[in-house]
């Protein structure tokens, strides 16, 4: 599960940090696909604060998102893009040096041996499927890392008004030379619109920057997101930012 409030970024590398006290509660009416997961047959209501035990549902990685393994490629003005889910084998090295710039560290909080990143990508991958953490892979190369993850299942929930299967993103663009020109705002578009075409459930995508990263804030605005509210989280005075299947095609 990603960091209660790890903000997403585009341009200068926004990012987490978490927390749990609340006094926020959360309505949530849980659909069918998660009736089927619990294995109960009748309608569910959770009430007050979410933590990780009221909402947890057994299952396969990637079942609460509609599987991203298998979202595929999709042509953007800046090449084929595409989101690859982490092996930590394979990618622990690049993502822990991008956790390692000092423009990443300052918001993800990340730095330091590969045993600190793996530590964030483990549960994730370990867990039930909430959050996947992915590669961003531009032509061929990996230049991002992603989290794709259930808003309305995480801790952010308590925060904002969540509806069910809102889905949130976070990013950090790896490396330097893709930064500042745009690029975080053309695929945090093709993502929010790959969210909105493989899970059909899902009506907003939302993120929650921080305030103070204008360039992420920035992007958002233009990737079709709308400023929402300002959320007061554990470390950080954030941004809500909600991309809305309604207005997908207006902004």
């Amino acid at each position: 599960m990603p960091p209660t409030d790890a903000s997403t970024d585009a341009g200068t590398n926004s990012a987490p940090r978490a927390g749990s006290s609340t006094e926020d509660t959360l309505d949530l009416r849980l659909t069918d696909e998660l009736l089927a997961l619990f294995g109960g047959d009748g309608p569910v209501t959770a009430s007050g604060p979410v933590d990780d035990a009221s909402v947890t549902a057994p299952g396969p990685a990637g079942g609460l998102l509609d599987t991203p393994a298998d979202w595929g490629p999709l042509t953007t003005s800046a090449g084929v893009f595409q989101l690859v889910p982490v092996r930590i084998e394979r990618d622990l090295p690049l993502i822990s040096k991008w956790m390692n710039d000092p423009a990443v560290a300052a918001f993800w909080e990340l730095e330091g041996p590969q045993d600190v990143t793996a530590a964030h990508l483990r549960p994730q991958l370990d867990g039930d499927g909430r959050s996947a953490p992915c590669l961003g892979v531009l032509d061929g190369v990996p230049m991002s890392y992603w989290e794709i993850y259930r808003a309305d299942l995480d801790p952010l929930a308590r925060h904002y008004p969540a509806r069910p299967h809102d889905t949130g993103v976070h990013l950090l663009v790896g490396g330097v030379a893709d930064r500042g020109r745009g690029l975080g705002t053309t695929l945090l578009r093709a993502v929010a619109d790959l969210v909105l075409d493989r899970r059909p459930a899902c009506a907003r995508v939302v993120a929650e920057p921080d305030l103070r990263n204008t360039p992420s804030v920035s992007a958002f605005l233009g990737a079709g997101f709308r400023f929402s509210a300002e959320l007061d989280l554990p470390d950080k005075r954030a941004a809500l930012m909600v991309r809305e299947r309604a207005l997908r095609n207006l902004l």
